[in-house]
């Protein structure tokens, strides 16, 4: 099959690439959506007719988000649950309490930057928030998922997975001297090996799952490096937070997508594989989509929450 092309491109709105989709009686959940992309995804989705539930940390913005939602929309079957992707318990709470099957997981919500932190588990904390906490998520709603027929798992990515590869020997910077940079473009990696081996594990269950660079918005993501004042993207690059949630969107909902996955997509279509860093928004890394990677992380993922898992009961 040759690169995925569509209709839609840059400056493509969520709405836009919602209409005319009917998801009446499927369900959703956005992660994330207390703001930003997370939020405007969750909001097309509900355009669909989908039932959505916003999987938030902070519930009472992600209350706020949904009755907008609801108000804008007129879907009543918009709904909010406590997620919070740093604390495996809280994703295993999440995932437990799901009942019937999913047919669309977005997995949105992310850390940029930060300065150094790490969880109770050691963890580096963007790897933790934006790989590990989604890998656990996925996993624990596989069975929900399966039981869709189709599932569709999106993996928001970022253009910054070009910063750097798995670092396998130091994933946690536990030698390096730890950089908010480098440490952002391993997770955002993370996050396209993971819907490369998703897609490959479960075929069986007919899920697929894909990665996306949303392009540079101006959303809470930027809070760690000065805002929109950060002026690291040139003006014309910078998209709206509708724009930017466009991509997420196609993939989460649009036809165009059935049965394609393990694929990486900028502005509405396939980006290219590129073999050193591009310098645009566009290109995905060979590393990021290497096969042999993404089964490597998988297992390494697993370990580390099986181990974390030990830790919390002991």
């Amino acid at each position: 099959m040759g690169a995925i092309t569509t209709p839609f491109g840059f400056s493509s709105t969520a709405a836009e690439v919602a209409a005319g989709i009917d998801l009446t009686g499927r369900r959703a959940v956005v992660t994330g959506a207390s703001s930003g992309l997370g939020a405007e995804t969750a909001r097309a989705l509900a355009l669909t007719g989908a039932d959505v539930t916003l999987a938030v940390r902070d519930e009472a913005a992600g209350e706020r988000v949904a009755k907008e939602i609801i108000a804008s929309t007129g879907n009543q079957e918009v709904r909010v649950a406590h997620l919070d992707l740093t604390e495996p318990a809280s994703v295993t709470a999440f995932a437990g309490a799901w009942r019937g099957p999913l047919h669309v997981l977005v997995n949105n919500a992310g850390v940029m930057a930060c300065p150094e932190q790490y969880t109770a588990q050691g963890w580096e904390w963007q790897f933790a928030a934006n790989h590990l906490g989604h890998f656990a998520l996925a996993t624990g709603l596989h069975a929900a998922l399966a039981a869709a027929g189709g599932a569709r798992v999106v993996a928001v990515s970022s253009t910054g997975h070009q910063q750097s590869p798995i670092v396998w020997d130091d994933i946690h910077f536990d030698f390096r001297r730890y950089d908010p940079w480098l440490a952002y473009g391993q997770s955002k990696t993370a996050n396209i090996l993971f819907a490369v081996e998703a897609t490959r594990r479960w075929a069986g269950d007919q899920i697929t799952a894909n990665a996306l660079m949303p392009g540079a918005i101006h959303t809470n993501l930027q809070r760690h490096i000065g805002g929109q004042g950060s002026g690291r993207v040139a003006a014309d690059l910078i998209k709206t937070v509708e724009q930017g949630a466009a991509t997420s969107v196609l993939l989460a909902a649009s036809p165009l997508l059935d049965g394609v996955g393990g694929r990486c997509f900028v502005d509405c279509n396939e980006t290219e594989v590129v073999g050193r860093r591009s310098g645009t928004p566009a290109g995905v890394a060979r590393y990021a989509v290497d096969p042999d990677n993404a089964r490597r992380l998988w297992r390494l993922s697993e370990d580390l929450l099986a181990g974390a898992a030990d830790m919390h009961a002991a």
